[in-house]
């Protein structure tokens, strides 16, 4: 927060700046809703939406980052302007270089990317922030505030045009991904119906001591690990799915049809956090098992559609 001096009366009036949470959201919203076109101290700034997974907790973090084009890929700069600290962002993707790109697509709307992230060193690295300086002069301010190296770090977008064994392979994988995701809801669900059989009432039930699958985790740690999991699994998938549609067109309504199906489980998601709110310490079990059975039952019809569509054109068997 701070003080501003509005000088068309003399009087002194103190205005709230918004966290950087929420100035995040807003630029995020409005990156959204006009095509990659965001205004206040970004207004003409290429940007992009970076989507990382948290270093420690695996939740989906995304962020605004200023970018360059290199050919193929895109560049992206650490500054956090000029302060002292690399950004969270950019430990996020050094713990998993799997990252999702929005990008605006010329024509109005965002273009979401599926992208590996790899930090440059050395000369290709000062070269590059050289000339990202030369274009924005921002960019030497920030590196001559701060006595570290501000990292550089490329982001290849995926691709799988003419590249079988690497769609092949991003295939196995989301198999893998199905599998794993159907046996953590399962575990989830298995843990509320034991506290339910052991006679836990209704409502009021202590959530901490409802049931420990794994570790000594309590219940509501795992249904919020449950829905970041998800809610990470579908926005990489709706990364991937852009290279999908350019090297297999006949998928396109396919694709379609998976996206509006993602939406459908966020909304069953935000269901899920909303009875687990942190407002709500004790939560009605009964009612955690029926949300928890629709999004089994939605996650099983979603999984198995994306499966029989999505697999045979990779060469990758079906169940």
């Amino acid at each position: 927060m701070s003080d501003r001096t509005d000088g068309s009366n003399g009087s002194e009036t103190t205005t709230e700046e918004p966290s950087p949470a929420a100035f995040n959201r807003r630029v995020i919203a409005e990156f959204r809703a006009n095509g990659g076109a965001v205004g206040g101290m970004f207004a003409g700034a290429p940007l992009v939406l970076l989507t990382t997974a948290g270093a420690r907790t695996g939740r989906p973090h995304t962020n605004p980052a200023v970018y360059a084009r290199d050919g193929e890929r895109l560049l992206v700069f650490a500054s956090n302007a000029g302060g002292p600290r690399n950004p969270a962002w950019y430990h996020n993707l050094l713990a998993h270089p799997q990252v999702t790109v929005e990008i605006g697509d010329g024509r109005g709307g965002v273009a979401v990317h599926a992208a590996r992230a790899v930090p440059l060193d050395g000369e290709e690295r000062d070269r590059q922030y050289a000339l990202q300086a030369e274009r924005d002069p921002a960019f030497a301010a920030y590196q001559d505030a701060t006595a570290r190296t501000i990292p550089v770090v490329a982001l290849h977008l995926l691709d799988l045009t003419g590249d079988p064994e690497r769609g092949r392979a991003i295939g196995e994988q989301l198999k893998r991904h199905h599998d794993d995701l159907r046996a953590q809801v399962g575990r989830v669900r298995a843990a509320v119906d034991r506290r339910l059989a052991e006679g836990a009432p209704d409502t009021g039930a202590n959530v901490a001591a409802a049931a420990r699958p794994e570790g000594g985790a309590d219940l509501m740690a795992h249904c919020l690990s449950l829905c970041d999991a998800l809610g990470l699994h579908h926005i990489r998938e709706d990364g991937a799915f852009t290279a999908f549609e350019a090297a297999y067109p006949h998928l396109r309504p396919a694709v379609t049809r998976l996206r509006a199906e993602h939406r459908a489980v966020a909304d069953l998601l935000t269901d899920l956090r909303t009875l687990l709110r942190e407002d709500t310490p004790t939560p009605d079990l009964p009612a955690l098992r029926a949300d928890l059975a629709r999004i089994d039952a939605e996650l099983d019809r979603h999984f198995t559609y994306e499966e029989e569509s999505l697999l045979p054109p990779l060469g990758v068997a079906t169940r």
